[in-house]
């Protein structure tokens, strides 16, 4: 009945995948995603001039306590002794846009694509939050797994978005 899904047992209920058989390994992920909004929001936010404060440190950490929480937000995930999360925000001034990647890694029993995808999208949330006063057009997207390395399952690397 679960077509391969390993979050749904053979009666099509949820389920905690059971991982305390698998040898840890080095897991590492990667994932971006964009707010996109208008230039001169992002010339706002590149100058320092939201009330709020510095939109890059502030989301940065958000992204990094965001992946450190996963296992709190996300009810199947597996709470995991995180080895390293980055969060890193540039601008693309050609697409108005405040791009958003992070890398998050451990050394474990399971994978850490859910950290780092949660990892991105609280950071763009966090950029909203704070921008949201001079700009509630802006759009969060493209948020998506890049990279991923280790585990049973092999390395993944997504293809090229154009």
């Amino acid at each position: 009945m679960n077509d391969g899904l390993t979050h749904i047992d053979d009666q099509g209920r949820a389920r905690m995948v059971a991982v305390g058989h698998k040898p840890d390994s080095e897991r590492m992920a990667r994932a971006a995603g964009s707010v996109e909004m208008e230039p001169a929001t992002l010339q706002l936010i590149r100058r320092g001039g939201l009330k709020k404060g510095d939109v890059f440190a502030t989301a940065r950490l958000a992204g990094i306590m965001a992946a450190k929480q996963t296992a709190s937000l996300i009810p199947l995930c597996h709470p995991l002794a995180l080895t390293h999360v980055d969060v890193d925000l540039e601008t693309d001034t050609e697409g108005s846009a405040l791009r958003i990647e992070a890398q998050v890694r451990t050394k474990g029993k399971t994978g850490v694509e859910m950290e780092a995808l949660t990892a991105v999208a609280v950071a763009a949330l966090t950029v909203y939050d704070m921008a949201k006063a001079v700009d509630r057009s802006m759009r969060i997207g493209e948020i998506r797994l890049l990279e991923k390395r280790g585990g049973q399952r092999g390395d993944y690397t997504a293809p090229v978005c154009r």
